[in-house]
């Protein structure tokens, strides 16, 4: 797979009727420039550095498990509207019985931890949940669609990076 150019511009205001801010397929190769992408969207929609970090890492994690455990690619939409941010990873289900899609690795790390790390099923959902304000999670024989928020506050603080509830 090869990358492509996000078709939308990471400038245009918050209007979720205009469409995505971003909608970008990507593979084990692409994810450092969804990483980067997403951190830019998320900027542009008016998400504090440091919350657009949350969202990035929380994407990251969301688009290495459809890679790891699902068909080896997939596809992220972001919108912006109705003062949350809001993020949906698709896949298209997983490529073998072992969830395992044959690349053998994600971003340069070999799949189950031979790079020395361990290797703990569970810690991304983990980690999505504890920066995100609400995550649904919807799997299904054709792939899963999992759907992230990020509330788009004010002062720059979410209810989940002040603590509050959704944390």
């Amino acid at each position: 797979m090869t990358a492509e150019v996000p078709r939308a511009d990471p400038g245009r205001p918050d209007d979720t009727a205009a469409g995505p801010l971003l909608d970008q397929p990507f593979d084990a190769q692409t994810l450092h420039l969804l990483r980067a992408a997403v951190l830019a969207h998320a900027v542009a929609a008016g998400m504090p550095q440091h919350r657009a970090a949350d969202v990035m890492l929380a994407v990251h994690e969301l688009a290495a498990n459809a890679v790891r455990h699902g068909a080896g690619a997939a596809r992220l939409r972001m919108q912006a509207g109705s003062g949350a941010l809001r993020v949906q990873v698709r896949d298209a289900g997983p490529a073998s019985l072992d969830g395992h899609t044959g690349t053998g690795d994600v971003d340069g790390q070999e799949i189950g931890g031979a790079d020395g790390w361990p290797c703990q099923p569970g810690h991304g959902l983990w980690l999505v949940r504890q920066v995100t304000d609400q995550i649904s999670v919807l799997c299904g024989p054709g792939g899963s669609l999992v759907t992230a928020v990020f509330t788009l506050d004010v002062a720059g603080v979410s209810p989940a990076a002040a603590g509050g509830p959704g944390a």
